[in-house]
């Protein structure tokens, strides 16, 4: 794969470079039969260096006159021959060139090659990216925020060039490929130390699930970050031993289950994805008729969490093709039609029902539907799904009381599992706890700290935390405290809130500060800016540690020569 540009060079060029030596041959091998006459009229005959040198600035049409001495005539034929002729196997090289350089298949091999060449220099941890898009371009831009860098991988030419105009810093490794076989991914970097993670999120499952079983054939250590759409994918996936698998549509009917059931678990979801703070308000799911428009994956999901809150819904599905597909317990409660026609709203109950969810993959009919929702029952909730991030500034222009982006919560969870792990884990542990659970940490988060804590992950290793290593190493014991001990004054304690200890395979859910530390434990906490920055000078410098551990000031001791 490296020499492919060079055997196209030499394969393309092989007939003008023979061209080029025989008219050469030719013209020299006339210049030394053709004998001529110096100054004084004696015959002499050209020499094999003076006919080369002749003929090399002739056939360049450069021209310094003749030499050694004045042409015959008979050498002078010769030189209008030799100069058409060698000028002709000159533009006919030029020419087969100028048609090696707009060669499909050699630029592409020059951009592998290139490509190859910054894989190869690529010393940094990164993540692989399969297609760029724009869910793709929010990954690489959190990623290159949290100091990662990343490859990407694209089929289309025209997106390619749209990376390239975004000029991200520091550059990013593309490279055009229309299939993502092993072969290709290796070339990424795939077996490299250094990558950390894979990320497949197209529409085709089949896809998703043989970049997964490539992935993990090549690196059994590099995480895979892969979308599914049904439940036996996410189940295929997990057998493949994949890491990070995300259902958009499995995660908006848990979102909307958590918010009906314990919204202050909700509130702490938004929170660790950044989208809102812990004073921020959430979506209102009362009892009552629930209408919803689109009977496809994320409305059945939908329905489900709904209905196992005995939650009344009526389904209006637009695609009549369904009904050849579903069951007769499924037929009694959808009504086929146009889900923005007013007689058929009316029909359905939209004056007397409380809210309204438009689930379709067109982002012009969801918005066609609520607005005729809201002309028949102007106090309805509305909430609706966002297909295309484009289309942000119409849905915030229509005032809807919730949206759901499946693009957004891709993005979310593929970086908050990527970037934050301990974050993500925390989050798929509260998940399981109940609303009063939520309610008292919300509340002990917003008293202690603030309503928008910063998260922090401690690893206690030498790389991460040199100063807690080197002394857990001398055999000594050291609880979780110190983490929250103030360098301004070592008898008060930071706005810190220990939020999870992981050891090996043990995690401790909110854990105190008496609980004892070791070497290899990896912490999440929840503090301010000032708590963040104590924590990093304990962990990495020595004078800081030993105020924090003994409430002294460490001496330097200069010794003498």
């Amino acid at each position: 794969m490296r020499n492919s540009s060079l055997f196209i060079i030499l394969q393309k060029m092989r007939k003008p470079f023979l061209v080029i030596i025989l008219t050469y041959t030719i013209s020299i091998i006339g210049f030394l039969f053709i004998g001529g006459k110096d100054s004084s009229g004696n015959f002499y005959q050209m020499t094999l260096f003076d006919a080369f040198y002749f003929v090399s600035y002739t056939a360049t049409t450069i021209g310094f006159g003749e030499i050694p001495y004045a042409f015959t005539y008979p050498q002078r034929m010769w030189v209008t021959f030799s100069t058409f002729l060698t000028v002709l196997g000159w533009f006919y090289s030029i020419g087969t060139l100028v048609s090696l350089l707009q060669d499909k298949l050699f630029l592409q091999e020059l951009e592998r090659a290139r490509f190859l060449k910054q894989i190869k220099n690529l010393n940094e941890n990164f993540i692989i990216i399969l297609g760029y898009n724009q869910i793709t371009k929010k990954i690489i831009t959190k990623a290159i925020e949290q100091g990662i860098r990343t490859v990407i991988i694209e089929k289309d030419s025209l997106k390619i060039e749209r990376l390239m105009l975004e000029n991200f810093t520091p550059t990013i490794p593309v490279l055009r490929n229309e299939n993502y076989s092993a072969r290709m991914l290796e070339s990424a970097g795939l077996r490299k130390k250094n990558c950390k993670a894979i990320v497949s999120l197209f529409d085709e499952d089949a896809i998703n699930l043989k970049i997964t079983l490539i992935s993990k054939t090549l690196n059994k250590n590099v995480k895979v970050a892969v979308k599914s759409t049904s439940i036996n994918q996410t189940e295929n996936l997990k057998d493949l031993d994949a890491e990070i698998i995300v259902n958009p549509f499995s995660i908006i009917s848990s979102e909307i289950n958590i918010a009906l059931t314990a919204p202050s678990l909700f509130k702490l979801e938004k929170w660790l994805y950044k989208i809102d703070n812990l004073n921020g308000s959430l979506p209102i799911f009362p009892k009552g008729l629930y209408v919803i428009c689109g009977y496809g994956r994320m409305g059945q999901k939908i329905f489900e969490k709904l209905n196992k809150n005995n939650i009344e819904v009526k389904f209006i599905e637009i695609n009549k093709e369904k009904d050849e597909h579903l069951s007769a317990d499924e037929k009694n409660h959808i009504i086929f039609g146009d889900a923005d026609d007013r007689e058929l709203l009316e029909n359905i109950g939209i004056k007397d029902a409380i809210a309204i969810i438009v689930t379709t993959n067109d982002d012009t009919t969801n918005l066609s539907i609520l607005a005729t929702a809201r002309k028949l029952n102007p106090n309805i909730i509305t909430m609706a799904r966002e297909n295309d991030l484009a289309d942000d500034f119409l849905f915030k222009s229509a005032k809807i009381n919730h949206i759901f982006t499946p693009s957004k919560i891709l993005v979310n969870k593929i970086t908050n599992a990527l970037m934050n792990p301990l974050s993500d884990k925390f989050l798929r542990l509260i998940i399981k706890e109940d609303n009063e659970w939520a309610n008292k940490l919300v509340s002990k988060l917003r008293s202690e700290i603030d309503e928008n804590p910063l998260l922090i992950e401690v690893e206690i290793t030498f790389k991460h935390s040199p100063e807690i290593y080197k002394y857990l190493s001398e055999k000594n014991t050291l609880n979780l405290g110190i983490l929250s001990t103030s360098l301004h004054n070592y008898k008060q304690n930071n706005n810190v809130v220990p939020l999870l200890l992981q050891r090996e395979n043990d995690i401790i859910l909110l854990p105190t500060w008496e609980n004892e530390i070791k070497i290899g434990d990896k912490i999440l906490l929840a503090c301010d800016e000032h708590a963040k920055n104590d924590i990093e000078y304990i962990c990495q410098n020595t004078y800081e540690f030993y105020y924090a551990l003994t409430g002294k000031e460490k001496r330097t001791i200069f010794k003498r020569n």
